[in-house]
């Protein structure tokens, strides 16, 4: 695991819409651990190995994070936001931010205050954030409508291997499935090999849409995080008996093929490396469920980092079960062989 790349992207802001920074930094690091590395309109950035190979597995991991949008600004030069993605409104008042501008990076600070504070209903159309701005055409020198936010933080290991950063949903995933089909390559994979690094998964979902649509896979795995029960407020009952550290997550769900969820498992197997189960009743609300409905249909399973604190500026992750995902996919592309089955009878 190259843990330099990792924190490089964990720094790198990537709201829906605006990913093109990270996926350019994805793109070069590719270049020599792959055999082909594109980009499509979107921005998705697609690494092969043996492109030239009829059977194609696809891995996807999106790289695009949960922000805030300029939306208008105030006579005395305070932003107004809306949201992008499924945003904790309430981790935002008091907290430093980051705003994307064409000319780079600008910093603010949301506005805080005791009766903003108690307000549990507040909507991101009630956020202000200050710049410094001492008037709404002093901000427009320097900020326009549709610039991303994010909050200001930083990427910071804990104790027991662990890592606290915002955004590892889903960097951890881009990160991981290009660290996979590097160690494919090195291993000497015989199937096509591609691993994405994906636009849009947390507004639209179209930038596995447009991966997928190319490269017409015949089995296509999302890499994305999902929530654990180890930790305060998140019931076993809702998200399985999920903790952190005891490797990766498999799915059971109505869409995800059995076939390959049960290759998977013999993958660990032969690892020795223990996996864990969680159950989702409809969709997945990842990646897989829109390269699912690709082309003539694609089969799916969905492999997840457990993750504690989603969706907040603090997220916390274990770095054994982000090796052990990319070590479990790496085995799951050296075993599958052009003449896999795949109908269940």
């Amino acid at each position: 695991m190259d843990r330099d790349f990792l924190f490089e992207l964990l720094k790198t802001g990537s709201v829906s819409g605006n990913e093109a920074e990270i996926e350019k930094k994805i793109f070069d690091y590719m270049q020599d651990k792959a055999d082909l590395v594109t980009v499509d309109e979107l921005g998705c950035v697609t690494a092969a190995v043996n492109p030239n190979a009829a059977f194609k597995v696809l891995l996807a991991g999106h790289a695009d994070e949960i922000g805030l949008m300029v939306s208008a600004i105030g006579s005395d030069g305070t932003l107004m936001v809306t949201h992008i993605g499924g945003i904790y409104t309430t981790a935002f008042p008091g907290h430093k931010v980051r705003i994307y501008t064409k000319n780079g990076i600008i910093y603010g600070a949301v506005a805080n205050s005791r009766s903003i504070a108690k307000n549990k209903d507040i909507r991101a159309s009630d956020l202000r954030i200050d710049i410094g701005a001492e008037s709404r055409e002093d901000a427009l020198s320097v900020v326009e409508l549709g610039d991303t936010v994010t909050f200001d933080t930083d990427a910071r290991e804990l104790l027991n291997g662990r890592l606290s950063a915002r955004a590892l949903d889903d960097k951890l995933g881009a990160f991981i499935v290009m660290e996979a089909l590097s160690e494919a390559k090195r291993r000497g994979a015989s199937v096509g090999c591609y691993a994405s690094a994906t636009t849009g998964e947390e507004t639209t979902g179209n930038g596995a849409y447009f991966a997928a649509s190319r490269v017409k896979p015949n089995i296509a795995i999302a890499v994305d995080v999902t929530y654990t029960s180890d930790n305060c407020g998140i019931s076993s009952a809702e998200t399985g008996d999920i903790a952190l550290g005891k490797g990766p997550v498999i799915c059971n769900n109505p869409s995800i093929h059995k076939k390959v969820n049960a290759a998977l498992r013999e993958c660990a197997k032969r690892l020795d490396m223990s996996v864990q189960t969680e159950a989702a009743s409809g969709r997945t609300g990842t990646d897989g469920d829109t390269m699912h409905k690709t082309g003539i249909g694609v089969p799916f399973a969905l492999v997840s980092i457990p993750l504690r604190y989603m969706h907040n500026p603090a997220e916390v992750c274990s770095l054994k079960d982000v090796q052990d995902c990319i070590d479990l996919l790496a085995e799951f592309f050296v075993s599958c062989t052009a003449d896999m089955e795949l109908k269940p009878f």
